[in-house]
């Protein structure tokens, strides 16, 4: 829930993840459909509260989070309920950007959430207060770095390094796009983006869900070094990265 992508392609949009989580956390349940009341959603599963950092619907809306609002807050537990379970909340919906409008989030952790919508983009935050929306241009490529481990100067300097790749870039694939949240910094492993601090925080997979005539989910645990394909409607495929 830590760094986040947007981009628009020829094949479809490419919403792409990087989590950075603590070391102390269970590894997540790779990705699959599971039913929830208005349909068919695609996600990973957090082992830890059951939820997720981004999602799916079968009707072609999705949905990413990021850790926190504008600037770093003050974690203050216990929440009414975690945010992977909001944005499952948010997804089991005809319209996610609808239901952030609507959904009392009263007692939940701030977050960034990326909300495609019927081929629209919206950037919404909650700060533990108000909640901030903002459209955006869906044919125009993003990135976001959670406030809660990236100060200002720090996302800035990410912004910099995706708006220089994108520019050497002709036909994007979805292994290009890992291979920039791969591999993308200067050395610092503190806020390359694929991130460890210590080994107490540190980058534990990379999701990239496409969003095109197929829905489909690339998904590379860190932690195991494995690589999962799906397919919305099939079953997931294991192979070798």
């Amino acid at each position: 829930m830590c760094t986040v992508t947007y981009i628009p392609t020829a094949e479809g949009v490419f919403l792409t993840s990087n989590r950075d989580e603590k070391s102390w956390r269970e590894p997540a349940i790779p990705p699959r459909t599971y039913p929830l009341e208005s349909g068919t959603v695609f996600f990973p599963k957090d082992a830890n509260a059951g939820g997720t950092w981004i999602a799916a619907h079968e009707n072609g809306n999705a949905i990413v989070f990021l850790n926190g609002a504008f600037e770093s807050h003050r974690s203050l537990p216990p929440y009414k309920k975690s945010r992977g379970i909001v944005l499952l909340d948010l997804i089991n919906s005809q319209s996610p950007y609808n239901s952030f409008h609507s959904v009392n989030l009263h007692n939940i952790e701030p977050f960034t959430a990326v909300i495609y919508d019927h081929g629209k983009l919206f950037e919404c935050r909650w700060d533990g207060t108000v909640k901030h929306c903002q459209g955006l241009d869906a044919g125009q490529p993003y990135i976001w770095s959670s406030s809660t481990l990236y100060d200002r100067t720090i996302r800035e300097k990410r912004t910099q390094w995706f708006e220089k790749w994108i520019a050497t870039q002709s036909e994007i694939t979805v292994e290009d796009i890992i291979n920039f949240h791969r591999f993308t910094g200067d050395g610092d492993r503190h806020n390359d983006l694929l991130m460890n601090r210590d080994g107490r925080v540190g980058t534990v997979s990379i999701t990239s869900l496409l969003l095109g005539q197929k829905i489909s989910m690339h998904y590379l645990d860190l932690q195991t070094n494995e690589w999962y394909t799906h397919d919305m409607g099939s079953e997931t495929v294991l192979a070798d990265y």
